[in-house]
């Protein structure tokens, strides 16, 4: 019971703190003539109510929040501000709660799964939430209220090992886990505002180079056009794009040391980071060649432009897009999701199963293979000099095992809701590694809508279990974790 309290006690706090992100937009819908304010001010008012009554109703009541609490409150954290945010979409774009809720998980957990068309004639105030949701969630509503609530005297490492993970987790930045929050979103703003600038100077205007910074950075790929960024036509924009998204693909603690120092070597001596480049220069290059030769592009620099946005897109778990790719040659567009399951960092904004635990998982099929030659031989799988214990090697089997079963479980879930094959494989992928657009009829020139409540929820569900990487939710399925 003193969990419950603590838990109810510190979603209140969030709440309250996460009201504070709706004066965003209602300063857009001032700028914008009034354009939805009302709407921003009837779900800022409905999310300080919410977040107060729960302080109330757990007044009095404090204990300290142990590493299983942990879990649940990063997952109700998640569906709760998900909840809360989905409420101007259903007062200003008349959505039902379904399809509001879809569109709030998907910014959240940075998925850019979208139900809503005509984006160019959406209020600008509701659009921005869209991006303003996307950037919130691509480093962690959690870390975000470690970083400015240490009023929450609660165990702020337990929410941070739920919510991020990779070398974030195991070696911090400094000594408080407060201060390496506040230290991640100096960062992670820094670099947004980089991205800021750098739209605005190739031809943006300041409301499209705030939006976009905010879901490039997130790799979140929401846009304010339907076409996305094939909508603006300018090299000199996917250029910058492409830079940033590989930015945000990469551990934000690397970004951080190489600040700190003034160097570029610590991206060198990150084994993630050279992984995550040779992935994207291999597959851009390869690409280009397959499309070139099929005759899909004249020119090979045409190929060169086109195959490098959207593969570097799709692979960093972004989801823009700048031509409809599902008219490919098959075999790429079905790599690019692949490539999105494996190339992100951990400790970055993307998806999926992440490059460490990749690496991790290579070396241990070529120790494998190396054992049928030399059952005896002593072979420690290392990263970047660094030793990975066998313990560490098992969690990692045992979540890859999850991850597909997971993925392969969700893609049977919309079978059953009737969707094709093609479709419900791409749509569990896309969702499970917060991609966003998938093939057929979620592809990149479709959206969402055109699924059923029962197929919108699964995706939903799909999302929040990619964002908080399959353990940190499924766990609270296990009769084992609900046992004192």
């Amino acid at each position: 019971m003193r969990a419950f309290y603590s838990v109810t006690q510190v979603l209140g706090r969030l709440l309250l703190l996460f009201s504070l992100t709706y004066l965003l937009p209602i300063a857009c819908a001032l700028f914008y003539e009034g354009a939805a304010l009302r709407t921003f001010l009837v779900s800022m008012l409905a999310c300080i109510g919410a977040g107060a009554l729960l302080l109330l109703a757990t007044r009095g009541h404090r204990a300290e929040l142990k590493a299983r609490d942990g879990f649940i409150l990063v997952t109700l954290a998640w569906t709760l501000t998900a909840a809360i945010a989905s409420i101007p979409f259903m007062l200003h774009h008349d959505l039902d709660f379904t399809d509001a809720f879809f569109e709030a998980m998907s910014g959240l957990t940075t998925t850019g799964a979208t139900v809503i068309s005509n984006l160019e004639g959406l209020a600008p105030s509701i659009n921005l939430w869209r991006h303003e949701l996307q950037w919130l969630g691509g480093m962690g509503i959690i870390v975000l209220a470690v970083a400015i609530l240490p009023l929450l005297g609660v165990g702020g490492m337990q929410l941070l090992r739920a919510e991020l993970p990779g070398p974030i987790k195991d070696s911090k930045l400094t000594a408080r886990i407060g201060d390496t929050a506040a230290i991640l979103w100096t960062v992670y703003l820094g670099i947004t505002i980089a991205c800021m600038v750098a739209l605005m100077l190739a031809g943006m205007s300041w409301f499209d180079a705030v939006c976009h910074s905010f879901s490039a950075l997130s790799i979140g790929g929401f846009s304010t056009r339907d076409g996305s960024i094939g909508s603006f036509d300018s090299l000199t924009i996917e250029v910058i794009l492409m830079v940033f998204m590989v930015i945000g693909a990469l551990n934000f603690a690397t970004h951080f040391t190489a600040w700190r120092e003034r160097d570029l070597r610590p991206y060198w001596r990150d084994a993630e980071a050279r992984g995550v480049l040779a992935v994207l220069v291999a597959s851009c290059l390869g690409c280009t060649a397959y499309l070139w030769l099929m005759g899909t592009y004249d020119g090979l620099l045409t190929s060169l432009r086109y195959v490098s946005f959207n593969v570097i897109s799709v692979a960093t778990s972004t989801g823009y897009s700048s031509t409809d790719y599902e008219q490919w040659p098959l075999f790429v567009p079905f790599l690019m999701i692949f490539l999105a399951g494996i190339t992100a960092s951990s400790g970055s904004t993307g998806g999926g199963i992440k490059m460490i635990r990749t690496l991790v998982l290579a070396r241990q099929g070529i120790r494998e293979l190396s054992r049928l030659i030399h059952p005896t031989m002593a072979a420690p799988i290392t990263v970047g000099g660094a030793e990975i214990p066998n313990a560490v090697v098992f969690a990692i089997l045992g979540f890859i095992f999850l991850y597909f079963m997971s993925a392969l479980g969700i893609t049977f879930l919309l079978l059953l809701g009737g969707l094709d094959f093609v479709t419900a494989l791409s749509a569990s992928v896309a969702c499970i590694n917060n991609i966003g657009p998938g093939l057929g009829e979620v592809g990149p020139a479709d959206n969402y809508a055109g699924l059923t409540q029962y197929e919108t929820w699964v995706c939903s569900f799909a999302m929040l279990l990619g964002r908080l990487e399959i353990f940190s939710l499924l766990v609270l399925f296990t009769p084992q974790f609900w046992r004192k």
